[in-house]
């Protein structure tokens, strides 16, 4: 919102300067953007008179300008086509800024001839000017005189409405809280009816009472429209408004003048005499809904909770009430007769209505905040007196559909609750003044009474009283008191679940893993290729159209993070995140997942890339695993799930059971990598952090002193034969329990098939670490635990190989 300083003062007798109403502002709770100062934009431009024009020797379209300025007389080339002796315009000297065109002028040479200035155009000064040359002005303006004082220039403030506060949103509303504050008089006009001369030939009709309440109108018969008066093109300039004409103005000048939009319709083509104020239409038959060409030139269809304007006895849509009129019926310079609209609208719907058709007016934008319900007929008094004054005509008698909302009820308030809530200590004839300066009506008893005004619906209870006596007090005044010191609280903030996380997130981080934050939220169509996209999980009003299904899973999110990645260059990505899932059947729980995905894209290399990726993601998997106190131990791994979004062939899941699902990971599906727009290969995890048991006995203890073994380890490699179809991690698990005190691990270093090794079968290399504790193992000590690790490994199906 914003609005100059002489505006402001139309309704506010004070002799405060723009700093000061600025901080009043502040003080009082209204958040003060910027203060926007054109005076001192302008102030290195002066008035100049061009006392001669040749040709320049050089260039065709140039002019060399003898031109009488502020700094005497100054030769300056000028391209302008109306440059001409006797010109009076806008000069600009060596050095001046020219915020147009974002540079600091130069004396340099232009084709030749040195130019010692510039003469300036409406564009350049950034001032709405449509003219292609330089600025043309009024001969009885001096030499010299500034450009500021020629154009009236002045401070704009422009300052943040919050939702609760739709008053604020006409000038009139800021002075009524800048005079609570004892910066001025309230002096805003009073609204003086005006009285119609015949019946209005049209009536309203409301269909729709829930959309919109009430609506009034009148007929002006008579009208000369055409361009505005400098001094409304400048108010309305000034705030960044483009002046349209005379009638089109007033109502721009009311909305923000008085939060009380408005509209007027040509009543030349409007058709019929009855207005009729409805929802959208669908066809029955095809289900189409009806469309509306809006004054933005835009066609919109509108639905049944669209409040539609429409003549015709109702047939044809000429506005969509409350937030933009149509092309059909709108105003232009050879409009007579008028009929002008004042209404009230439902602010929910117009809020809706702004957000499903992608309509941000100014009009919606108050509607949608709710505005002065009182302001109906008042309103349209008003527009009806600055119509008859700026365009002339004969009005006829109001014409009022429905009724407006009721008014705010009154409420008991103790003025001590000031004293309890804020601290502050006021009289109650300050207490008194303060709501009754903002417009409460107030009746002192015990306790009091308060009725808010129209504007303020905001109002609810006796601790918004309060807060309306602090800001106006100013926050300042809030006296100061340090919160008393708490003792902490011995031990952690964080139970078992919440250090999990962090320990998990740490550890990521470590392996190289970068953290992703992604939406809990995904395409439909993109959780039903992860198992998701139940109809229970579907948002009923989601922020974007890609995002409107709770996520199945992380792997989506992060598939698409890799994938914007690697369009800017970036394949080789490794990215993890931790936060919640939605499953299909826990449509009103969640999970917590942790996730990790590799795009192995490293840089090309004579060497190649490698097999080993898929390996490394499981060695990353189970050192994670072992961080978070997983029974990594425990762990059975299985294959030949049927999850489609995983490759068949090159992936597993880890479990404790088959009930109890810890992890799945692998590569993902080439088919469902296309269908994300993604490039293979992919490889990911998925850890269910809620299905990973605690550890036992561990929690409330302190972690005890390293065991760091003193002696040197050892190692023996093992050959054993096993059929292709037993999994080799059977047989390191079952080799590493052969002797858990002396064995501290067991790694496969090769997986060899061809010549020696029978049909069916593989040989796989073990290389067993042997780590003595109590002393040195002896020749016959280590023959022994070979022979462990032989029986051990004959148990899980697996023989010598000689």
């Amino acid at each position: 919102m914003k609005f100059t300083l002489s505006w402001l003062k139309e309704h506010l007798d004070t002799t405060a300067e723009v700093e000061q109403v600025a901080a009043a502002m502040t003080m009082a709770g209204l958040e003060v953007e910027e203060v926007q100062d054109p005076i001192a934009a302008l102030a290195p431009f002066t008035v100049a008179k061009i006392v001669s024009t040749e040709r320049h020797p050089n260039a065709d379209r140039l002019q060399v300008c003898q031109v009488d300025t502020v700094d005497g007389r100054k030769e300056i080339v000028c391209g302008a086509p109306n440059a001409r002796a006797g010109l009076t315009t806008i000069y600009a000297p060596i050095g001046a800024y020219v915020p147009g065109l974002g540079v600091t002028l130069v004396e340099k040479p232009v084709r030749g001839v040195v130019s010692h200035g510039m003469l300036c155009s409406g564009a350049e000064l950034e001032l709405a000017d449509d003219s292609d040359g330089i600025l043309e002005l009024s001969d009885d303006l001096q030499v010299g005189q500034p450009a500021a004082g020629v154009f009236g220039a002045e401070p704009v403030i422009d300052f943040e409405v919050t939702p609760n506060r739709p008053d604020w949103l006409g000038v009139a509303g800021i002075a009524r809280d800048l005079a609570a504050t004892g910066l001025g008089r309230l002096t805003t006009p009073e609204i003086t009816p005006v009285a119609g001369g015949f019946a209005s030939p049209i009536s309203v009709r409301i269909d729709n009472a829930d959309l919109c309440p009430v609506f009034a109108g009148r007929v002006i018969r008579g009208v000369q429209n055409g361009p505005s008066p400098d001094w409304l093109q400048h108010r309305l300039t000034a705030v960044g408004l483009r002046s349209i004409n005379r009638l089109v103005d007033i109502t721009n000048l009311i909305s923000y003048d008085r939060a009380r939009p408005l509209h007027v319709y040509d009543l030349a083509k409007l058709s019929g005499h009855q207005i009729v104020v409805r929802g959208g239409l669908v066809a029955k038959d095809t289900g189409e809904h009806e469309h509306l060409i809006a004054l933005d030139g835009k066609t919109y269809a509108v639905s049944p909770a669209d409040c539609v304007i429409a003549d015709a006895d109702g047939e044809r849509p000429i506005g969509l009430g409350g937030v933009m009129g149509g092309e059909s019926t709108g105003c232009s310079d050879e409009t007579v007769d008028v009929f002008v609209e004042s209404a009230w609208f439902d602010p929910l719907a117009i809020a809706q209505t702004g957000r499903s058709l992608g309509i941000s007016s100014d009009a919606q934008y108050r509607f949608a905040r709710g505005v002065d319900t009182a302001s109906v007929v008042p309103g349209l008094e008003l527009a009806t007196q600055l119509i008859l004054d700026l365009c002339g005509g004969e009005p006829s008698e109001i014409t009022v559909a429905g009724q407006a909302p009721a008014a705010p009820e009154g409420f008991a308030f103790d003025p001590a609750y000031v004293k309890r809530l804020s601290g502050l200590s006021l009289t109650d004839d300050r207490i008194f003044e303060i709501l009754t300066a903002l417009g409460f009506t107030v009746m002192r008893g015990s306790p009091w009474t308060v009725v808010p005004p129209s504007w303020r619906r905001d109002v609810e209870g006796p601790a918004d009283l309060v807060e309306e006596v602090a800001r106006i007090e100013g926050f300042h005044a809030l006296p100061h008191t340090p919160l008393p010191k708490v003792t902490r609280a011995p031990g952690g903030v964080l139970n078992p679940r919440q250090a999990r996380v962090r320990t998990a997130r740490r550890a990521l981080a470590a392996l190289g893993y970068a953290e992703a934050v992604t939406w809990s939220f995904t395409k439909q169509s993109t959780a039903v290729l992860f198992g998701g996209g139940d109809e229970r999980l579907v948002l009923e009003n989601p922020i974007a159209a890609d995002l409107d299904c709770m996520r199945p899973s992380i792997l989506p999110n992060l598939i698409q993070a890799a994938a914007r990645n690697a369009a800017r260059g970036h394949a080789d990505a490794a990215l993890f995140e931790i936060g919640p899932i939605y499953l299909n059947d826990q449509p009103t729980g969640q999970r917590t997942a942790i996730a990790g995905l590799v795009a192995p894209h490293p840089d090309r290399h004579w060497g190649g890339a490698g097999e080993d990726a898929l390996f490394d993601l499981k060695a990353d998997l189970f050192a994670l695993l072992e961080e978070i106190g997983a029974p990594v131990a425990s762990l059975q791994l299985a294959q030949g799930f049927n999850q489609d979004w995983w490759h068949p062939g090159r992936s597993a899941r880890l479990q404790l059971g088959p009930k109890n699902v810890i992890v799945e990971f692998g590569a993902l599906h080439p088919r469902v990598l296309k269908a994300l727009d993604a490039d293979a290969p992919m490889l990911a995890f998925e850890i269910i952090l809620d299905a990973v048991p605690e550890p036992r006995g561990k929690s409330g203890k302190a972690r005890g002193a390293a065991d760091l073994p003193n002696l040197m380890p050892l190692s023996r490699d093992f050959a054993f034969l096993l059929d292709e179809a037993k999994a080799v991690g059977d047989l390191t698990r079952a080799v590493a329990g052969a002797d858990k005190a002396l064995i501290a691990e067991v790694r496969v270093f090769d997986v060899y098939r061809g010549q020696g090794v029978p049909e069916g079968q593989k040989s796989v290399a073990l290389e067993v670490e042997i780590q003595p504790r109590a002393a040195t193992l002896t020749e016959a000590e280590i023959e022994a635990l070979t022979a462990k690790i032989v029986a051990a490994a004959a148990k899980a199906s697996a023989v010598l190989r000689s």
